[in-house]
Formats: C-alpha cells, structure tokens, sequence
C-alpha cells in the first residue's frame, strides 16, 4: 500500500460511510469484468478481425445483464457524495462562487486522467495508421477503445446538474424523484406510442439524474424500505420486457432496433431502482466486513486507481487478442466450449496488463493537492457552466468517434453535429480550462 493510501485510511473519520467507496470500485470493477467476458473477437475469411458481443452470439446469456448492468449504482454512488461535497463547499464558501468550485474539483478527477488516454491512444492511433502498422485488430481496437467514454461524459451532464437538482430536493424530496421519473415515462410515451422523433434522446438525462437523485435521497437518509425498492423496480422491469416494446438485455446489442441503454428507457431505470434497493439490502453486512482494517485497506487502494483501470481495460483485453493474432495462434469462435475454458486465461492476463497500464498511468488520477476554498469572480458561475458543457460534449463526441481513421477525416454524428475525434478532444479541453479558470480563487 502506497503512502497515499496510508495516509487516506489514517485519516479515515469514523463516521465515514464507507459502504459508498466499497459500491464504487465493485460497481466499476464489474463494468470491466462485463466488458472483458462479452468482447467476442472472431477472425473473417480474409483475415480481418471483428469484434462482436458475447450475448448476441449467445441470446441465452442475457439475462445476466439484470445483475452486469451496474452502471445504475455507480450513479447512485455519485449523487450521494456530490449531495455531500456541494453542501460542505457551500458551508464554505457561504454559497459565494460555490457551483464553479464544485465543478473544479469534481473535473480535475474525472478528466485528467481521461485527457492522458485520449491523448496517449490518438497519438498511437496515428502513428499506426501512419506506418500502417495496425494489424488486423488495430483499426477495430482504436474505435472501440473509446466507446466506455460515453459513462463519464453522463457523469460530467450529472455533476453539472447537481446544484439545481439538490435545491429541487431540498424543497420537494422524494418529489423531485418522482419529477424525474414522469419524465422518462412520458418520454416512453411519446417514443412508443406516437412516434415523435428526437424525444428519446431526453431519458438520457430524466433516467440517469433519476438514479443520481436517490443518491440524494440515500445522504439524507431517506431511503427506508430498500426491499420494497428492490421488489418494485424488479417487478416493474420484467413487466415492462414481458408486456412492453422493451428487449430482455439492459446493454446495447449490435443492431437491434430498440436498446435499453441508447437511449435509456423506463425500463432501465426500473432496472436501476431494483439495484438501489438490492445494494441497500446489503448495507449492515457490508458495514460490518469494512470495519476490518484489511479490507478497508483494499477499497481504498481500489478507489485510487480504479478510474485509470476503467479507462484502459478494454485497451488490455484487445490488446492480448492482438498479441494472439500476431502470434498466429488460433481464435476459437465465441461461446464454445474452447472459448470458455480459454475464459479465466484471457482475463488472467488482461487483469496483468491493466495493472501494468495502471503502474503507469495512476499519477494521472491522483488529485491535485488541497487548495483553501474561495470565492471566484462574479461571472465565474456562467463560465463553468459554458465549460463543463464544452467538455461533455467533447467527451460523448469521443467516446461516438473513436481513434480510428484520424488521417482519413474520419468523423461521427453528435446531435446532428459531425464531429471528429481531434475536434472534441480540444472541446473537452477548452471546457475544463474554462471551469478551471472559473472555480480558481478570485485575488
């Protein structure tokens, strides 16, 4: 354990909910393990390699994302500690300049070590591209690298959002939630029953910042009957797949003409409801197992690297195919029996390279060190609120972009915006320099 990590457990407070670091890094840490069992890379004719989803090739296997599908509780988490981090800044800052410094100190976590990924993957997608060195897997990896992005851009939407929906709260309570969740059903509404066109696209925010508001309501400790939570949103997602236009998997598939997750449906934030209740179930043993020194230990060591884990882990696992290809070693076809008993070797070895990755990029997520909060300039509010929209966008235009083809002009549709992987890596930075020049400390 590095000294940081020592110094983080011996300070830890004794009233620290230590069950939030813990749902953080296990809800991270199985959107990696998700990733790596569905990535089905198969080899053509030609010798061109593709890269499919484990759970198309098997339709069987779905079901398993109603216990995959985490990323509901990695929002949860993230509403709970910004609930806690606004209110402490505003005590502070006696609301003077609080929103910029709140955007400040949650992008420098987020997008540093982001900004180090897009930058070390562009400049090594160029270079291959150059020397045309990519390999059969090169130009497929390069695009999909980027694609897991898409989570922290609705992160940045969500800790933008946090001030105004946190008054809301204040005021209405489990109104507010409930606000949220009219929305998204009125938008599956109008989606399925009339056709309108565009309007999706909003549960992109009714159904995450919905998740993201029980994390408000959990910090104020409203959250009570987590089992009928659990029960309700269980029943009332299998309802919405068995009777409604919903598909069985709570991820994308390749191709289909409805998806859970893009946009989100109503569907997935019962899905999200049901996880709430299930993690809350959980909480007392939970509380009970970290109140060991050793294991509260290792979720802390976990919670510092594990954004840099997440970033590189699909660069690990495509990149040990890679090395199998080059080697001329044999790809068994996904779901057989070969791929399966192959299963434990390949994550063996893509957990050795996302730790040797994570040996070296790591630095890029350790925060800065503590800066006295201060007020910032007047206009410092309207600033961060132009940049951190800069830099979701960026992101998301990544995260739909990729790596691949950068010579080629090689672009992607954002809101009916073309736009291409140079062009919003310098959105998202030009966004996190504005909110960095907005939340500093005025003179």
């Amino acid at each position: 354990m590095n000294m940081d990590a020592r110094a983080v457990v011996a300070a830890t407070p004794a009233g620290r909910d230590r069950y939030v670091d813990l749902l953080r890094v296990v809800s991270l840490g199985t959107v990696v393990l998700g990733h790596w069992l569905m990535a089905a890379v198969s080899v053509g004719a030609d010798g061109t390699a593709e890269v499919g989803n484990l759970l198309a090739v098997k339709p069987g296997l779905q079901p398993l994302t109603w216990v995959l599908q985490v990323m509901p509780v990695f929002f949860f988490v993230g509403g709970f500690s910004h609930a806690l981090s606004y209110r402490s800044l505003d005590r502070k800052l006696s609301g003077q300049g609080v929103y910029a410094a709140f955007l400040r100190a949650r992008l420098q976590r987020l997008l540093r070590p982001t900004m180090v990924f897009a930058a070390v993957w562009g400049a090594g997608a160029l270079a291959l591209q150059v020397l045309g060195a990519g390999g059969p897997l090169g130009e497929v990896a390069a695009r999909l690298v980027a694609q897991p992005l898409w989570f922290i851009g609705i992160y940045l939407a969500m800790v933008a959002f946090t001030p105004p929906l946190l008054r809301l709260h204040d005021r209405y309570g489990w109104g507010a939630f409930a606000g949220l969740v009219g929305g998204a059903a009125a938008v599956d509404v109008l989606r399925f029953a009339f056709g309108v066109p565009f309007v999706p696209f909003l549960n992109f925010a009714f159904v995450w910042l919905a998740v993201h508001q029980l994390g408000f309501l959990r910090a104020d400790g409203r959250l009570r009957r987590p089992g009928a939570m659990a029960v309700g949103g269980l029943v009332s997602a299998a309802g919405l797949v068995a009777f409604g236009p919903y598909p069985l998997s709570m991820v994308g598939m390749p191709g289909e003409r409805i998806s859970n997750m893009a946009p989100p449906t109503f569907a997935l934030l019962c899905h999200g409801v049901w996880l709430v209740g299930a993690v809350e179930l959980l909480r007392r043993p939970a509380a009970r197992l970290l109140d060991r020194p050793r294991v509260w230990r290792g979720v802390v060591v976990a919670n510092g690297i594990a954004m840099t884990a997440f970033l590189w882990h699909l660069t690990a696992m495509l990149g040990v195919y890679a090395l199998v290809l080059a080697a001329g070693l044999p790809v068994p076809a996904p779901g057989s029996g070969t791929w399966w008993a192959q299963v434990p070797v390949r994550m063996a070895v893509a957990a050795g390279v996302t730790a040797a990755l994570v040996a070296v990029f790591r630095r890029a997520e350790r925060p800065p060190g503590p800066r006295p909060a201060a007020a910032g300039s007047r206009w410092g509010g309207p600033t961060a609120a132009v940049g951190v929209a800069l830099a979701l966008f960026g992101i998301l235009g990544l995260s739909i972009v990729g790596f691949g083809g950068m010579l080629d002009g090689h672009t992607a549709v954002l809101i009916a915006v073309r736009i291409s992987a140079p062009a919003a890596v310098a959105m998202a930075l030009a966004g996190w320099a504005l909110v960095e020049r907005a939340g500093r400390p005025s003179a």
